[in-house]
C-alpha cells in the first residue's frame, strides 16, 4: 500500500539541476537505499521528502495521519535540553507517556524514598498500560542499551560529537514513524554497532529511505534501490547485489541504444550530403530527423579506470619499523612494535577509537615521531596521504586549475600519458563541470577532488586515513579499481567492512592494548575473531561447570556454615559489585567524552579493562557465596 506520492519533483542548485521532475512512491515496509555521486542531490532530496526543504516544482502527497522520522548527516540539537527529553521527545500519547515515566524512573533513582515521587511513578505506570506502551518501551531501551547511552540526566551541550551521533540516531529509531529517513547513519559506528542496526532495520515497522557508503549495510538492509543520476531517478527492485546486475544490464542497453542513435545519424547525414533527390516534404523531414537525433542526449558512461596508473619508482626497500613505541603523558599507545612494510604491500590498520591507528599513519608518513625505536624508510619513497581533516582548498579556484596545481598530465604504467582533464573524467568530474569554481562544490565533491589531487601526486605508498567517511559509493568504487592497477604500497585506516575486503589482505589490529598482525582478508579475521570469542565463551562455562562441582564437593564435607570471614564477605559483596558498575558506567562516559585525545582515551581504556576484570571476578564470586548461602538455609530448613 502506497503512503506516499512524488510526482513529478524537481530541483536546482544555481545553474545546476539536481533531479528533473522525478516520481516514485514510497510503499508500507519499503526498505530504499538511495545512491548517487556525491553532489547530485542525494541529502536535497531526503530533505524535500522530509519537508525541510520545498521542490521548484512537482508535488508529494500522502495521508494526513502522517508521520516521517529524518536523521540528518550532521544532526542539530537544542543544547539546553537533556538526552532524555531529546530522545523522547514528541507530542503523542506514547512519547508523552514513555518521557513521563522516564523522567520519574529517573527521579526516584536519585531520591529513592521520597513518597510523591513514588506516587507519581505508580500513575505513569498505570498511563504506561493503559496505552500499552511497555512494549514500545522495552524496544527503547534495547536502543540506548546498545548504543551506549546512559546519562539521560546530562545536558546535550556536554556530550561529545560521537555522543551526540548516538542520541540522535536513537532518537530516530524510537520516534513512531511512519518512514524513517536517514542519512549516512553509520558513520563513525564501530563494526559490532553497525551489525546489531542492521538486525533492528530489517525488523522495523515503518517504511525506511538511508543513505549509506556501507555497502554490506546497503546490501543486507534494503530491498528496494533508488539511484539518482545527471538529474535522474532510476529505480531497482532487490538489495545492493541485484541493483548491480540490473544497473549492467541498464548501461548496456543505453550504450548499444546510443550505437544505434549514431549509425543512423551517419546514414541520414551521409544522404543529405550526398544530396539526393527527394520531394520537398520528405527531404525536410530528413533534416528534421537529422537534428532531433543530433539534439538527443547520448549515454554517458560512469567514471573507470581501465588503465594501468603510472607512479614513481619504488625500490626494494619500503619501510622498516623496529621496537617503535609511542604514548603520551606515560600511557603507551604503541609499544615495542616492528614490522616490515614490503612492495606490493595491501595493509589495513584497524581498531576502536582512540587506540593510535592515526597516529601509526602519522609516525609512518613522518608527521610524528617516535618516543623510542626506528622507522627506515627506503629512498625511492614518495608517499602520499589522504587524510581525515578537512584541506583548505582555494575556493576561487577552478575544479580543473586545482588539480593541475598537482600534475597537467600523468604518465601510466605502459609509457602513455593522462591529461588532469582525463581523469578528473575519470574520477566523476565531466568536462562541463571542470571549470566550475570550487566554492561551488558540495562537501563530498571537494574530498573527491582533494582524492584525486593526492594521486596527481604519483606517488608509490599510498596513505589513507578513513576514505569512507566522506567518498559516496561510485568513487569508492572508481578508487578500488584505482588501487586494483596502483603498482606500489597501499596503507589504510578503516573501519569500512566491506573496503577492507576489497582492498586488503594485510591487518594491523589494535586490541586490548596489544598490537597484533594478520595476513587474509577482514572477513577471514572477523571469523576467527568470532571463533575465539565462541571457544573463550565455551571453556568459561565449562570452567564454571567445573567450580560448581567442585564446590558441591568440598560443601558435602564442610559444615553447613559461612566462616567468619565469609560471612564478611557475603554481607559486603553486593555493595562492593554495585561500586565497580557505576564506576565502569563513569569510566565509559569518559571514553565517550575524549574526544582525540588519545593519551586519555588510552589510559581509559586501561582503568576499563582492569575494573571489567574485578567486576567479572566479584561476580564469580559472588555466585560460589550465594550458592553456599542457599545450601546452609536449605540445611536449616
Amino acid at each position: 500500500m502506497s503512503i506516499l506520492n512524488v510526482e513529478n519533483i524537481t530541483k536546482t542548485y544555481g545553474d545546476k539541476i539536481l533531479f528533473d521532475h522525478i516520481s516514485f512512491t514510497i510503499n508500507e515496509k519499503d526498505r530504499i537505499g538511495l545512491i548517487g555521486v556525491n553532489g547530485t542531490g542525494k541529502s536535497s532530496l531526503l530533505k524535500v521528502i522530509a519537508g525541510l526543504d520545498s521542490a521548484d516544482e512537482g508535488k508529494i502527497e500522502h495521508a494526513k495521519q502522517f508521520r516521517m522520522e529524518y536523521l540528518p548527516q550532521n544532526p542539530t540539537f537544542e543544547e539546553d535540553i537533556t538526552v532524555l527529553d531529546h530522545i523522547y521527545h514528541g507530542d503523542s500519547d506514547i512519547m508523552k507517556a514513555m518521557r513521563l515515566y522516564e523522567q520519574t524512573l529517573a527521579d526516584l533513582e536519585a531520591d529513592p524514598m521520597n513518597e510523591k515521587i513514588q506516587q507519581k511513578l505508580f500513575k505513569s505506570q498505570q498511563t504506561m498500560d493503559e496505552l500499552k506502551a511497555w512494549d514500545a518501551n522495552a524496544t527503547a531501551k534495547t536502543v540506548l542499551t546498545r548504543l551506549g547511552i546512559t546519562a539521560f540526566r546530562e545536558k546535550i551541550s556536554s556530550l561529545s560529537g560521537g555522543q551526540k551521533k548516538r542520541v540522535a540516531i536513537a532518537k530516530a529509531l524510537i520516534q513512531p514513524a511512519d518512514i524513517l529517513i536517514m542519512d549516512e547513519p553509520t558513520n563513525h559506528l564501530d563494526n559490532e554497532t553497525i551489525e546489531w542496526l542492521e538486525t533492528f532495520l530489517t525488523q522495523y515497522n515503518g517504511a525506511l529511505i538511508l543513505v549509506t557508503h556501507d555497502r554490506y549495510f546497503l546490501n543486507r538492509v534494503t530491498t528496494k534501490i533508488f539511484e539518482l543520476d545527471q538529474g535522474q531517478l532510476y529505480s531497482y527492485d532487490g538489495n545492493y547485489e541485484l541493483f548491480l546486475e540490473k544497473k549492467a544490464e541498464r548501461e548496456e542497453l543505453a550504450i548499444s541504444n546510443e550505437q544505434k542513435r549514431q549509425n543512423t545519424l551517419r546514414r541520414e547525414l551521409a544522404w543529405l550530403r550526398r544530396g539526393a533527390k527527394a520531394r520537398t516534404t520528405k527531404q525536410k523531414a530528413r533534416i528534421q530527423r537529422v537534428e532531433e537525433l543530433k539534439g538527443k542526449k547520448g549515454s554517458q558512461a560512469n567514471g573507470q579506470v581501465d588503465i594501468a596508473i603510472g607512479s614513481t619508482r619504488l625500490g626494494k626497500k619500503v619501510m622498516e619499523l623496529d621496537s617503535i613505541t609511542k604514548g603520551y603523558n606515560g600511557q603507551n599507545l604503541i609499544k615495542d612494535f616492528s614490522y616490515l612494510v614490503t612492495p606490493g604491500d595491501r595493509l589495513g590498520i584497524i581498531g576502536p577509537n582512540g587506540s593510535g591507528k592515526t597516529t601509526l599513519l602519522h609516525m609512518l608518513a613522518g608527521k610524528i615521531k617516535p618516543d623510542a625505536g626506528t622507522i627506515d624508510i627506503g629512498e625511492t619513497v614518495k608517499i602520499g596521504y589522504y587524510t581525515q581533516e578537512n584541506v583548505e582548498m582555494d575556493e576561487n579556484l577552478r575544479v580543473v586549475e586545482y588539480i593541475k596545481k598537482d600534475a597537467e598530465v600523468i604518465k601510466t604504467a605502459d609509457g602513455d600519458f593522462i591529461t588532469a582533464e582525463q581523469m578528473l573524467e575519470r574520477f566523476l568530474f565531466p568536462r562541463s563541470e571542470q571549470w566550475t569554481y570550487i566554492r561551488r562544490l558540495s562537501g563530498g565533491e571537494r574530498r573527491r577532488l582533494y582524492l584525486l589531487s593526492v594521486l596527481m601526486s604519483e606517488p608509490n605508498v599510498l596513505f589513507l586515513d578513513e576514505p569512507t567517511n566522506d567518498l559516496d559509493i561510485q568513487t569508492l568504487s572508481i578508487l578500488e579499481d584505482y588501487l586494483d592497477l596502483f603498482p606500489g604500497v597501499v596503507i589504510t585506516v578503516s573501519h569500512d567492512r566491506y573496503f577492507l575486503d576489497r582492498v586488503v589482505d594485510q591487518l594491523i589490529s589494535f586490541e586490548d592494548g596489544e598490537i597484533n598482525t594478520f595476513y587474509g582478508s577482514y572477513s577471514e579475521y572477523m571469523d576467527i575473531r568470532a571463533k575465539e570469542k565462541e571457544q573463550e565463551a565455551k571453556e568459561k562455562r565449562v570452567r564454571e561447570k567445573q567450580a560448581l562441582e567442585k564446590h558441591k564437593e568440598q560443601t558435602k564435607t564442610k559444615p553447613k556454615k559461612l566462616s567468619y570471614r565469609e560471612q564478611q564477605e557475603w554481607d559486603t559483596i553486593e555493595d562492593r559489585i554495585s561500586n565497580l558498575e557505576e564506576k565502569l558506567v563513569g569510566i565509559q562516559s569518559e571514553i565517550e567524552t575524549t574526544g582525540s585525545d588519545a593519551e586519555k582515551a588510552q589510559q581509559l581504556f586501561d582503568e576499563q579493562q582492569q575494573v571489567e576484570a574485578e567486576l567479572e571476578k566479584a561476580m564469580e564470586r559472588w555466585e560460589e557465596l550465594s550458592l553456599l548461602v542457599e545450601e546452609i538455609n536449605s540445611a536449616k530448613g
